[in-house]
Parts: C-alpha cells; structure tokens; sequence
C-alpha cells in the first residue's frame, strides 16, 4: 500500500513538475501581462488537477458520483491529457530549437522575436493538434480494404470477407451512440464473419452494459466472434465474457470453431490475451491448445488481441492472424514507442507463413485524439496467391 502511495505522489509530482517547465519556458514569452500569465498559470493547475481526477472518474462514480459529472470529469480531464502531450513534445522541440540561437546571427531584437513567436506557435499547434485530434477519433472509423493472399485456398473460399472491429474502448467517453454507429457500418458491408480482437469496454459490466448492447444487432453469414484484450481483464473479464455470450457474439477462448462456406472448411480460433494469466492463471492465452485436433484442410484464422501471440501462432501452424492492441500508435509521438513491446504497429506483415495484420483500433484509449493513426473498420477479403 505504501508503494502504491510513493508512486502516486511521484506521478503527480512529475506531472506537476511538467506543466511548471511549461509554463516556465511559454508564459514569460507569450506575455508580460501579469494577469495573462496568471490566467496561464490557472490553465496548466487545471489540467495537473484535471488529468488525475479524470482517471479517478469510475471509482468516483462508484463512490456515489453522478454518471453525468463522472463523464463530464472524464471528459475534461482526456481533453487536458491530449493537450498536454502535444505541448510537452512541441515545448520540448522549441526549447531545442532555441538552444541554437547563440550560434545564429541574429540581432538581440530578432531573437527576442524568435522566442516571442515560437511561444505562439507552439500554443497554436497544440490548439490545433487538440481540435483535429478529436475530430479525427470522434469520426466514425473508415473501411479498410485488405487483400490476404492464402496458400491452397479452396475456390469456395474465394472473397471470404471477416470484418474486424477492436479496441473500441466503450467507457467515459464512447457510448452507445458511438458503438451503433459502428454496427451500422459494419453491418452494411455484408460480412461474412465479424470478429472483435479485443479492448471492447474500460469500465463495469454494471457500469457499461447499456452502452455495449447495440453489439445484439451485429450481423454476419457465420456470426459475431470476440476475444479478450487486456483491458476486458482490468474490467473483470469473466463478467464481461458472460455478457457478451449474451449479446450473442461466440467467445472464443483457446478454442476453435469449423465454417462451413460453399461446402469448403475454415478453422477459426481464438485466443484469451497475452497476459491474461496475470488475472487468471486458467486464462493462460494458448494459440496451440486453440487449434488442436482443428481440420487440416482449410485456412487457419486466428484470433489474438496483442500482435506479438505471433511468433507462437505461427509454430502452430495458423495462416492469419488478425490483432490489435497498439491502435497504430493512437497519436504522434507514440507510434514510436509501440514497437518496444510488440513486433507489429499496424497493417499486414508477414511472419514466416504466417500472416499477421494489426488493427489501428476501432475507437481510441485515453485522450480522445488521433493523429496520423486514424481509426479503422477492417475489411479482409481471403484470396488465392
């Protein structure tokens, strides 16, 4: 308990310690006013305050909280933790830039310009990047048309299309209208397998259940299939696993089931998450158990919600795999950092004979904000190579 308070504390006082460079490097250029830096000085407390009382949110609902105020928190403080993150990189590459001035040939007076401007520019850009952040993960997530070459694919099997929807994050900020509008798309493309790679909800089946049900209304020739993300385990994955049996989607959980498509087989499988076992050692994530005593004729599909099941998937024998879990990065800068944990970021790769295409996620985590990651609704149609 103690270490959970020392590391509170010590996020919030880096957190802290942050937005003070921030303020220190930008308020003194932007203004020498001293009511406008005060005003300034206010915004940045806001968002210190805002950031953890937004990740406080369903625990302050539980405490008795409106779910109104409780979403209006969530929102406030997501809207401030995106904001952040962009004039923190953008503060950080100006503080960079000014370094080299000394070795410009610049007047006292151009300089002084120099800074001046760069402060503007950086809150105009992290105004920017906060607005069409939004814009873009508030959309409804696209078609993405993708072609998988699969060896001895039989004829019947020609055009195969499996939609992919993941990492929708059904919580503060994602509600029922946001998931219906989903379904309807999904639903017009006519699939004939819909599968949900995972990170569905952030929240209580109590908490959330009205706001996942338009899942019911998911259609597809072979059925609706859906594994498990990590997040389903923060969020007490065996009663999330009940609920969405009950909306009607098949869980697959290191099992498979056999398709039957104009008298040809498909296997498709499933697996629990890569780190399910840390919740539940029963739920150990097992591609190899998911495909035993499986047809051997036909492709093999798997299921699996983090990229890097890969490697293991691909001894066992599968022919695609489809994830998600890194939600192509979400936002620039951390594209870069996904690759530190998984092998994939997004799109089709290939892994020895094994396929593996990630999912950009269907909705987003955190900071409702994307930047050169848009969200995606995937359609992947089996071809002959």
């Amino acid at each position: 308990m103690r270490r959970s308070y020392f590391a509170v504390v010590v996020f919030l006082g880096l957190l802290a310690a942050l937005h003070a460079w921030i303020g220190w490097q930008l308020l003194p250029a932007l203004s020498t006013h001293a009511g406008a830096i005060a005003a300034g000085a206010l915004v940045l407390l806001l968002s210190v305050l805002l950031m953890p009382v937004a990740l406080m949110a369903p625990y302050l609902k539980r405490r008795g909280l409106s779910e109104t105020w409780s979403d209006r928190l969530a929102w406030a403080g997501m809207l401030a933790m995106g904001a952040f993150s962009s004039a923190l990189l953008l503060t950080l590459l100006r503080a960079l830039a000014l370094a080299a001035l000394p070795w410009l040939s610049l007047s006292a007076i151009q300089q002084h310009e120099m800074v001046a401007s760069t402060a503007w520019l950086v809150l105009a850009l992290t105004v920017a990047a906060t607005v069409i952040g939004l814009l873009n993960a508030r959309r409804t997530a696209a078609v993405v048309d993708v072609s998988v070459p699969i060896r001895d694919l039989p004829p019947q099997l020609e055009g195969f299309t499996i939609v992919q929807i993941s990492d929708i994050h059904v919580g503060p900020t994602i509600k029922a209208p946001y998931l219906q509008a989903i379904v309807d798309k999904v639903n017009a493309l006519q699939p004939d397998v819909v599968a949900i790679t995972g990170d569905l909800v952030d929240g209580s089946v109590r908490q959330l259940a009205a706001h996942t049900a338009p899942l019911a209304q998911l259609r597809a020739r072979h059925g609706a299939y859906f594994v498990t993300g990590n997040h389903e385990y923060y969020s007490n994955a065996h009663e999330w696993i009940d609920e969405v049996r009950r909306l009607g989607l098949t869980v697959l959980m290191n099992e498979h089931v056999v398709l039957h498509h104009e008298g040809a087989g498909l296997v498709l499988a499933g697996v629990t998450d890569y780190t399910a076992h840390q919740f539940d050692p029963s739920h150990r994530s097992d591609p190899h158990a998911a495909i035993a005593n499986a047809p051997e004729e036909g492709p093999r599909i798997l299921l699996a919600h983090q990229p890097r099941t890969a490697a293991i998937a691909a001894e066992a024998g599968f022919d695609l795999q489809l994830s998600g879990h890194t939600h192509g990065g979400q936002f620039f800068p951390w594209n870069f950092f996904v690759p530190l944990q998984q092998p994939y970021v997004a799109g089709l790769k290939r892994l020895q004979s094994l396929w593996v295409y990630v999912s950009r996620g269907t909705g987003y985590w955190g900071p409702p904000k994307r930047l050169l990651a848009p969200s995606e609704i995937t359609r992947l149609r089996l071809t002959a190579r």
